[in-house]
């Protein structure tokens, strides 16, 4: 009786916070369903997945190709300037929407798990943010995405792999040539843990980060890991076109 009570006493306190402080579809903004999460169900079936897990030479391995040496790569979803799918992104990184990028990283795991390109990974490592911007946004937008992704996947989440050493600018106004000089050098490999991590057999590493746009925040941070003796598979939520 009493986890029956509990159960009615908290749908009831769902339906009045709903009712007096509605959530809303981070996408379209309509009013939620008690049953739903950030996003409406029209919203969540009309995803613009990409399916590149499902192709080696997709869209976002060649652009990352071009500046490193990647197993594999792919993205969630991809948009343009327009798409208002672009919101999925800024609440994750900019609104505070922890849990939304913790949802959308287990929906992309999700499918890198049943990918013949990503089947040999070991583990995830987020693209890490510098210690002052984490404290200023209060976590890593990365690292929630990548919290969803390996528990999707069952392999383990190494946050303390690769630090980011130096502070940068931001990279979302910054054009390509800037962007790669903004972050060149800007990572730094924990040699020890990465010594430790491969006497263990973990050689082969999925990277995660936020956005695929030009490729040079993935690629400055794989270049120590690959120094390292690590081989590299990249996977974000979004994709700019």
């Amino acid at each position: 009786m009493c986890g029956y009570f509990s159960i009615r006493f908290l749908s009831c306190a769902r339906g009045l916070r709903d009712l007096f402080f509605p959530r809303r579809c981070v996408v379209c903004g309509r009013a939620l369903a008690e049953e739903e999460a950030d996003l409406c169900g029209a919203c969540l079936s009309e995803l613009p997945l990409t399916w590149q897990w499902d192709v080696v030479q997709n869209a976002a391995f060649e652009r990352l190709a071009r500046r490193f040496e990647v197993e594999a790569a792919a993205a969630l979803i991809r948009f343009g300037a327009a798409s208002d799918y672009r919101r999925i992104l800024y609440g994750i990184k900019y609104g505070g929407r922890r849990a939304l990028g913790r949802r959308m990283g287990t929906l992309l795991g999700s499918y890198l798990a049943g990918s013949r390109a990503f089947a040999g990974c070991q583990a995830v490592v987020p693209v890490p943010l510098h210690p002052l911007r984490r404290w200023k946004r209060g976590y890593n937008q990365s690292e929630e995405i990548a919290r969803g992704v390996a528990a999707a996947m069952g392999i383990p989440l190494e946050t303390a792999l690769v630090r980011r050493s130096r502070h940068t600018k931001t990279q979302t106004r910054l054009r390509r040539t800037a962007r790669e000089k903004n972050v060149q050098g800007a990572f730094q490999l924990d040699d020890r843990y990465a010594e430790a991590l491969k006497r263990q057999g973990i050689r082969r590493l999925l990277v995660i980060d936020d956005v695929l746009t030009t490729g040079a925040t993935l690629a400055a941070c794989a270049q120590p890991l690959r120094v390292g003796g690590f081989h590299i598979s990249c996977a974000t939520i979004a994709f700019a076109d």
